[in-house]
């Protein structure tokens, strides 16, 4: 804590009370859905498709990890990774219904339940976006490195990931476009710091052409999505243009070849609910509703 004079803060006066109390409906746009609490609000079961692997998930970086993920399997010839993606619609506070709690208490997205796990049984559940990413590789003995240093540096850029989206997402993203009021101070900080995280991603990829090397892996399928994305120019509004990404050439690069793939192409529209109808798929349960149930074709229907 600073000695500043309450005088000085922001709102002028402020001062922390001694101990924290909940203000409901404060923190901006997505005040509706925070609370200071776990568990779930109501009774909810969640459904259950045809396919072992039964995904429910939004459209947001960490849900198109998986889905992407997901997608380069069944490229890839693995026909067990066929799954049924369900709509979790985080703004209705879907991911607070009993059954969604049981497969991931910290009610988040995505989340994963595995009815057909090695070595039988009850399903697993698997939750947290790199837990799913690595269970998935591991299941299916792809798109994660064999050889130890390889694995390694896959893993490394993995957790980095991990360790650092919440200071883009949560910290710059929130300041700069979803805060009810702009805070210099705030953007500042951490427009710094993202900055500083493209620069490290940048600097690496001058001599990489994945982020474990030669081979594309899940820790390029979870980088993507978050600074893939913000490298685009298709992040938090103009953030692009604010954080100059088009300076960051090697991402540039790396952005592009990844975004190539038709695997990544395929699990970028599975559960998002924004953009072009063409490119929303709010639900995958069958390879062949790529085709007929994008919102625009649901919309001429």
């Amino acid at each position: 804590m600073t000695d500043k004079s309450p005088a000085d803060n922001f709102p002028v006066g402020y001062e922390p009370d001694k101990v924290w109390t909940w203000e409901q409906g404060n923190g901006g746009a997505f005040a509706n859905i925070n609370r200071p609490i776990a568990g779930p609000t109501h009774d909810k079961v969640l459904p259950v498709g045809k396919h072992p692997l039964q995904l429910y998930s939004l459209g947001t970086p960490n849900g198109v990890k998986v889905t992407i993920m997901l997608e380069e399997l069944l490229a890839a010839g693995h026909e067990g990774a066929e799954y049924d993606a369900w709509l979790i619609k985080i703004g209705d506070g879907n991911q607070f219904g009993s059954g969604f709690v049981e497969v991931n208490p910290n009610s988040k997205i995505p989340a994963l339940s595995d009815h057909a796990p090695k070595g039988g049984g009850e399903p697993i559940r698997v939750f947290e976006s790199a837990s799913i990413l690595v269970y998935l590789a591991e299941k299916f003995g792809a798109f994660l490195p064999t050889e130890l240093r390889a694995r390694t540096e896959a893993m490394n850029w993995l957790f980095w990931q991990m360790g650092s989206a919440p200071f883009l997402g949560g910290g710059f993203g929130h300041f700069y476009a979803y805060a009810p009021i702009k805070i210099k101070y705030a953007i500042d900080r951490y427009a710094m710091e993202v900055k500083r995280q493209l620069d490290v991603l940048d600097r690496h990829l001058a001599d990489h052409q994945f982020l474990a090397g030669s081979e594309y892996s899940i820790a390029d399928m979870a980088i993507w999505p978050w600074y893939g994305n913000l490298a685009q120019g298709k992040a938090y509004g103009d953030a692009g243009d604010f954080l100059d990404v088009g300076s960051y050439k090697h991402l540039q690069r790396w952005t592009e070849e990844v975004f190539a793939r038709p695997g990544v192409k395929r699990g970028r529209m599975v559960n998002r609910v924004s953009g072009e109808p063409s490119e929303q798929l709010h639900e995958r349960h069958d390879a062949s509703d790529f085709d007929t149930k994008t919102q625009d074709k649901i919309a001429k229907a």
